[in-house]
């Protein structure tokens, strides 16, 4: 029987490869605005980050997203995102992302 391919994405914190269905897409959308996409469908450029809290702070800590969007992000933006974020994560609860399991910075 034949494989079904797995999608992978790079983490945008830990820089590692993990299954599309592992990690959260932030979109930048083609009019200027960061938005988080649940789908991984909104038409856009996108950075991919474990869908955790620990995985978002450390992206922003490392201002991982405004690198990897080409964008300026303000708190008003980062605030926004992380509350769509929190209602989303539990689904995300089990997705460890490379650097905790490290244990590196």
């Amino acid at each position: 029987m034949k494989k079904k391919h797995v999608p992978l994405r790079k983490c945008v914190v830990c820089q590692k490869m993990l299954a599309k269905k592992e990690l959260v897409r932030i979109v930048r959308t083609p009019e200027g605005r960061v938005e988080l996409d649940p789908t991984g469908k909104k038409n856009g450029r996108g950075a991919y980050v474990c869908g955790r809290m620990e995985g978002f702070e450390r992206a922003k800590k490392q201002k991982a997203f405004e690198r990897a969007l080409g964008v300026a992000l303000t708190q008003e933006d980062y605030a926004r995102l992380e509350q769509e974020l929190a209602a989303i994560a539990p689904k995300f609860a089990g997705v460890i992302c490379e650097r905790e399991r490290e244990g590196s910075p």
